[in-house]
């Protein structure tokens, strides 16, 4: 179950329409150029994901870190390149939580 504290990280990570488009495009990582089938289980290079929002790498980062610290994406380090995945398994506990508060 999420705490309350938890609870509004989610809400302001999802306060944003690119974040939330972020979200949404990660759950097919294969819909993006590029994307190879072996790095499917590790995600999406940041470098695509900032390619396909059309925003600064910086911001794409910022982005990527609150969506991170509301536990809706893993982050793994491959050499120099970050991958983002959904964290599918604190999702499903997310809308748990919700169908239980409210």
């Amino acid at each position: 179950m999420f705490s309350e504290e938890q609870l509004l990280s989610v809400f302001r990570a999802l306060s944003n329409p690119a974040r939330r488009q972020m979200l949404v495009w990660l759950k097919d990582p294969m819909s993006f150029p590029g994307q190879k089938a072996e790095d499917v289980e590790i995600g999406v290079c940041v470098t695509d994901i900032q390619r396909r929002m059309g925003l600064g790498q910086s911001t794409t980062s910022q982005y990527l870190t609150m969506l991170r610290q509301a536990g809706l994406v893993v982050a793994t380090r491959r050499g120099k390149w970050t991958y983002y995945r959904r964290d599918e398994a604190n999702i499903a506990r997310l809308l748990e939580t919700l169908r239980d508060v409210f």
